[in-house]
């Protein structure tokens, strides 16, 4: 099977492990309750995984690498850094190498965070969701504030690169609250923050408590509130919003393996649930690995990989490259997009909500607000 060689490729590792599984999240996850043999068995069954997909890839360049989940710092650094020395041995890897892990604050013990270093990874994304105890446990979080704090710390003193995650839009939350919260956040060191709008999804226990209506479902207008007063704090106090839902202290602080996805770079997925893109014969597909654990783990140890392939048309593989190019500031290039009719394109340009150049289309910050609505705009 021909491949672009000369292309990069990314990996993406997913670990479905958690400690408690949170009201709000709709991923592949599990409860850890201590499951040593199949842990095992799913940390054999990735690197197998692993090793089949490389094979189908040639000699492509690694430019990041990512552990996600679930709560992949609940993994053995021993295992993390079998998968790391693994995937430099099947694929030439680049010298600025982004190797991201996951983390919780109640993970942060620091010979623990020093063994994920000495196993590869020189970038940590950790979980704290907010900065007050009412909150988190709103939110299920096993965590409390001053817990998140020392875990953040833990984590600054051992990584030069550390990303925290917030959630905001919560029920009972004020705009107030949310704007010392940031400035808060703000003010701890990092060089990169997530802020996510809380979002109800119908399979999680907050999806299944909004239709008992015990829970109100975030309004969109109070949502749009709430994002326009993040932009304006952060950009205030320095942090670049590169795309929707990320801020970065300048273009080194950005998530490169993320980067990577939205310009779609080819990107390898593994473990139960995972999702994938690779190029085969110039052609996009797109992977998606048995989600269930166990079957997971039977699948790759009979054929070798448990994922199912499918070729995306050049009309699909351009809308999805729409829908994540548009979410950076630098916007989706042109070419990635030859092949849409982009309906209400110059309407929306002459409305202020896109922005075009002779490379790329972009959405402008008023664009950004209303992404998904602009999106159906463009595709209808």
């Amino acid at each position: 099977m021909a491949v672009l060689t000369s292309a990069p490729v990314a990996l993406y590792i997913h670990w479905p492990y958690c400690s408690r599984i949170c009201p709000y999240c709709d991923f592949n996850v599990t409860r850890d309750r201590g499951q040593a043999d199949t842990q095992n068995a799913l940390f054999e069954a990735i690197r197998a995984d692993l090793r089949m997909q490389a094979s189908w890839l040639g000699p492509r360049r690694l430019v990041s690498v990512f552990f996600g989940g679930g709560t992949p710092s609940l993994m053995k650094p021993d295992w993390v850094a079998a998968v790391i020395n693994e995937a430099k041995t099947l694929f030439p890897v680049t010298n600025d190498i982004e190797i991201t892990l996951e983390a919780n604050p109640t993970d942060a013990e620091i010979a623990r965070y020093r063994a994920f270093q000495a196993a590869g990874i020189n970038r940590l994304s950790i979980g704290i969701q907010s900065l007050n105890d009412a909150a988190l446990r709103f939110l299920g979080r096993n965590h409390s504030a001053r817990e998140a704090l020392m875990g953040l710390e833990t984590a600054l003193s051992v990584f030069d690169r550390v990303s925290l995650d917030l959630i905001y839009a919560l029920p009972d939350q004020s705009l107030e609250n949310w704007e010392d919260e940031l400035r808060r956040a703000a003010h701890l060191g990092v060089e990169h923050i997530s802020p996510y709008q809380l979002t109800i999804e119908s399979e999680t226990a907050f999806g299944r408590a909004a239709r008992r209506g015990q829970l109100r479902i975030p309004d969109p207008e109070r949502g749009e509130a709430f994002y326009d007063q993040t932009q304006s704090v952060l950009t205030e106090l320095g942090y670049e919003a590169y795309e929707v839902s990320n801020h970065a202290r300048g273009k080194e602080a950005r998530s490169k393996h993320n980067i990577n996805v939205w310009e779609g770079v080819d990107y390898v997925g593994i473990g139960p649930g995972a999702h994938g893109r690779l190029t085969f014969d110039k052609a996009r597909h797109a992977t998606v690995a048995e989600p269930d654990l166990k079957a997971y783990i039977a699948r790759v140890r009979e054929t070798g990989h448990s994922v199912t392939r499918e070729p995306l048309s050049p009309e699909e593989a351009s809308e999805e490259a729409l829908m994540l190019g548009l979410r950076l500031i630098e916007g989706v290039r042109l070419e990635r997009i030859a092949g849409l009719p982009l309906n209400k394109s110059d309407e929306l340009i002459a409305g202020g909500f896109l922005e075009a150049t002779r490379e790329r289309l972009r959405a402008t910050p008023k664009g950004r607000v209303v992404l998904d609505r602009l999106l159906l705009e463009l595709l209808s």
